[in-house]
């Protein structure tokens, strides 16, 4: 494999980078299960980055999938809890108050649960926002711990497989991946702040017209 220094990699990338070399295995979990919980982190990143690590022989590649399953399966139980603890429509009205976050993205992860069932736990983990939240909807329903923890180790093992191989595969293009990380990182950053700036518009929108319902 290549030798490429990793500290080509900037920004985000980078620190992402820096992470998983001071952590290991450690690390890629805990950014991952974070990711899950909050995804400004995205495991699009996370996860390739630790697959060229391990190109490099800085860390066995199955230890990075493992790692990132572990974290997976953390983070989504978390959001279980919370779905089985609070309900549906408390944790709504909580993502109303969250940035980046928004109550229909709940809507669309149950909507994904009902209409696949206990699948949904397995197929979800490809599906961006789903992802994540579809663990949500399977803790409202009081879906068995011991099935929404096999199958969501399952999807997560699969999904982070892939990208973990990618990076591991394009190991030997190091420098190809940091002459370009500079424009990733301005991609997920403009991503990050037109987010922002769509979720503060919704809600300037939403209350201007709660004024005016008011008013009524």
């Amino acid at each position: 494999m290549t030798t490429s220094d990793p500290a080509r990699l900037t920004g985000l990338a980078g620190w992402v980078a820096d992470t998983i070399e001071t952590l290991g295995p450690v690390g890629v979990g805990a950014m991952v299960a974070l990711e899950t919980v909050f995804p400004p982190i995205p495991s699009e990143v996370v996860l390739p980055v630790a697959g060229l690590l391990a190109g490099q022989g800085r860390m066995p590649v199955l230890l990075a999938v493992l790692g990132a399953t572990v974290g997976s399966v953390v983070g989504a139980l978390v959001l279980y809890w919370a779905g089985a603890t609070l309900g549906l429509d408390r944790l709504k009205r909580a993502a109303d108050r969250v940035p980046l976050l928004e109550p229909s993205d709940l809507d669309r992860a149950d909507h994904w649960f009902r209409r696949h069932g206990t699948g949904a736990v397995l197929t979800g983990r490809a599906v961006p926002v789903v992802r994540s939240l579809v663990s949500v909807p399977a803790g409202v329903e009081h879906m068995a711990l011991w099935r929404f923890v096999v199958l969501t180790a399952l999807g997560s093992a699969v999904y982070n497989g892939v990208l973990v191989g990618l990076g591991y595969v394009l190991g030997d293009r190091w420098t190809e991946i940091g002459r370009y990380s500079d424009v990733i990182n301005y991609v997920v950053y403009a991503a990050i702040l037109v987010a922002l700036g769509v979720f503060v518009r919704r809600r300037v929108r939403r209350r201007r017209r709660e004024r005016r319902d008011s008013r009524t």
